[in-house]
């Protein structure tokens, strides 16, 4: 992938991995089972699509595709085992963690990279609230020898299951960690050999009520210690299904405009809505939480920042 994400081809992955029956797809279209009609919105299109293609890949009716379904179709060339040992019990996706508790408040020890990762001076991308880390294991897979990918979560027993995937894949250039990013991200990443290439913050718990809004992932202390830390050409990808959350962290990226550019004022061939918001997703991969959002008609509302190189004085 690069030292940077590459963004010209902005192409949107289908989810179902491999060649679609496009004949088969065309009919479908054609008997309105999903009609893409010029006034539907261009998010609405897409996600109707994906769901046939899926639909036409597995032989499902589109009644009975479920959007646990489509992650499994989406990620099926992980091979991933689903065995949950006894040791490390249920793993609840969406348990809901305080990132405020005393457990979390500390900054967690800093690992020695050379154990981490095989060759600790590659780019480094870091994805904050990594989940199930699929998504990172995915990229990690096609980028062997290009970039390393640090994942950070607050639920242990994700972190947990994904070390076992992780030894199950054989790779080398990837590692979850149990840490909350609020107080550990600074002093992670400011010890890694390699550049930080790329912040990845995807979907992260919107905390509806008021008065938890304080827990969000977003804020200040967080967006100046990922600005800080980002190399030259680095970028930051945002991105939420609840609007309310994507705002909030467009404005605290949007409030740097002397060290970060969205990426559309960098590439004039990336395409953004009217409100400035990415068309497609940049990564060439859907989160579980976004094919969830998707399954149920949301928009996904995203947005690439990249830092400036600063002009030397005098």
């Amino acid at each position: 992938m690069g030292s940077c994400v590459c963004l010209r081809q902005h192409c949107y992955y289908s989810g179902v991995g491999g060649a679609f029956q496009r004949r088969g797809l065309s009919t479908l279209f054609r008997k309105g089972v999903v009609a893409p009609g010029l006034t539907a919105p261009f998010y609405q299109y897409h996600r109707n699509r994906r769901r046939v293609e899926a639909c036409v890949s597995t032989g499902f009716k589109e009644q009975e595709l479920r959007s646990p379904d489509l992650v499994a179709l989406e990620y099926a060339d992980l091979n991933l085992t689903h065995n949950v040992s006894q040791e490390l019990g249920h793993v609840r996706i969406r348990q809901h963690v305080n990132p405020l508790s005393s457990s979390l408040s500390v900054p967690v020890e800093v690992p020695d990279w050379n154990q981490v990762f095989r060759d600790p001076t590659l780019p480094l991308m870091v994805d904050i609230g990594s989940g199930s880390g699929r998504f990172l294991m995915w990229l990690a897979k096609r980028n062997l020898v290009v970039r390393n990918y640090l994942g950070l979560e607050i639920r242990q027993k994700l972190v947990k299951r994904a070390d076992v995937w992780v030894k199950e894949l054989g790779l080398s250039n990837i590692h979850f960690m149990y840490a909350n990013a609020t107080t550990s991200f600074n002093q992670l990443v400011s010890t890694y050999p390699g550049p930080l290439m790329l912040v990845s913050i995807l979907c992260p718990d919107p905390y509806f009520k008021r008065k938890h809004h304080k827990r969000r992932v977003i804020q200040k202390p967080l967006v100046d210690s990922i600005v800080n830390n980002l190399a030259p050409r680095g970028q930051v990808f945002i991105q939420s299904d609840v609007l309310d959350v994507a705002l909030e962290m467009r404005n605290q990226f949007d409030s740097l405009p002397h060290v970060l550019k969205h990426i559309d004022e960098i590439e004039s061939s990336v395409l953004c809505d009217s409100e400035g918001w990415l068309l497609s997703n940049p990564m060439g991969k859907r989160t579980e939480r976004e094919i969830h959002a998707e399954f149920e008609g949301a928009k996904i509302y995203r947005r690439v920042y990249q830092k400036q190189v600063q002009k030397a004085l005098g």
